[in-house]
């Protein structure tokens, strides 16, 4: 897929993102047309920050949300892909980068005056917008192991003592379980497959990505291998976790904000991503949420680590979107030869 600038391999490392004045003015938050101050949007984000956030933005636009929250980010895109002769959603909201990237024809760029601010690095340009910047990590009960037995890389996860006793979503309802999967093959080129293999035949699947650190974090999986805001809530909330980053490498990746191309409600639509890239809600979802801020101005969670800290390699967007049909191929053999 073609690139708008800049080298698409570095986009997962690095956050920053400035919300370009200029939308200010093209776009203001108050919708001056009342018979359509309404956006539709389509989320996999968690219910708690819907519920905190929908008010807030309909309070500073004067836009009523029709929010259709589902249960992955797969589950949004299959649900975009199937209206998109009839479109019906205006905005997707918060989901893998993955999805995004895999389907440009679904998507109807923002205007370019969105990109003027925005670090080179980030200039992937087939119309999604980072959103929050996610780490790929293991979260670990520490009820039920400790030292040694706490699990430091990916291969760790094959171990004969684990043997049911890891929780992963599924990589073809989650798009960070397929983040997940393109992590291990980059971490392992010779025999990433062969590790992977390991890892699932290990793990009890789950539908959502959501319910992997709970449960280690109530004791039911001893290891989740998820990411790092998921697990921070957690350990942020005082749960017997704790949060590991995998010795041989993890990816650091943004999500991601797009309009649907042909939407009922375009400009709604750009007020809505305007506001989602905001310094207002970018603070909330470091505050509250654990996410990394894309914003320039924007600050981790204090008790995070830097980036610089993590042993982290580059994602390659273009070659995991163009890849992704086949891999998820193997993956459905793979399970279904497990089991799982």
């Amino acid at each position: 897929m073609a690139t708008r600038a800049g080298n698409p391999a570095v986009l997962g490392v690095v956050f920053g993102l400035v919300l370009p004045a200029v939308s200010l003015v093209l776009w203001p938050f108050q919708s001056a047309d009342a018979d359509a101050r309404v956006v539709t949007v389509y989320t996999a984000h968690h219910q708690e920050i819907l519920d905190e956030l929908l008010p807030e933005f309909e309070k500073a636009t004067g836009i009523r949300a029709n929010v259709v929250k589902l249960g992955g980010s797969g589950d949004v895109i299959r649900r975009v892909r199937a209206e998109q002769a009839d479109p019906k959603c205006d905005v997707i909201w918060s989901i893998s980068a993955d999805q995004l990237h895999a389907y440009p024809e679904l998507l109807r760029p923002p205007p370019e005056s969105f990109w003027g601010p925005i670090a080179d690095e980030f200039r992937v340009g087939n119309g999604w917008v980072p959103y929050t910047g996610i780490v790929m990590c293991f979260v670990v009960n520490t009820d039920q192991l400790q030292g040694e037995q706490i699990p430091r890389r990916w291969s760790d996860l094959t171990r004969a003592d684990l043997k049911g006793r890891i929780s992963s979503s599924r990589a073809d309802k989650s798009g960070t379980a397929y983040t997940q999967l393109w992590t291990v093959l980059c971490a392992y080129p010779e025999r990433g497959w062969e590790v992977y293999r390991g890892i699932m035949a290990n793990a009890v699947l789950s539908p959502s990505s959501s319910a992997v650190p709970r449960l280690v974090n109530d004791g039911e999986r001893a290891v989740g291998i998820t990411i790092e805001d998921n697990a921070y809530r957690y350990l942020k909330g005082g749960g017997p976790v704790q949060i590991v980053y995998p010795e041989d490498g993890t990816v650091a990746v943004p999500d991601g904000c797009a309009l649907v191309k042909d939407s009922p409600h375009p400009r709604e639509g750009l007020v809505f991503l305007q506001w989602a890239l905001s310094q207002k809600t970018q603070d909330f979802l470091v505050e509250h949420m654990g996410r990394r801020p894309v914003r320039k101005d924007g600050a981790r969670p204090p008790d995070l680590p830097a980036l610089s800290e993590l042993q982290t390699f580059p994602y390659d967007f273009d070659a995991a979107a163009e890849q992704k049909d086949a891999l998820m191929e193997r993956w459905a053999k793979l399970i279904t030869e497990l089991g799982s």
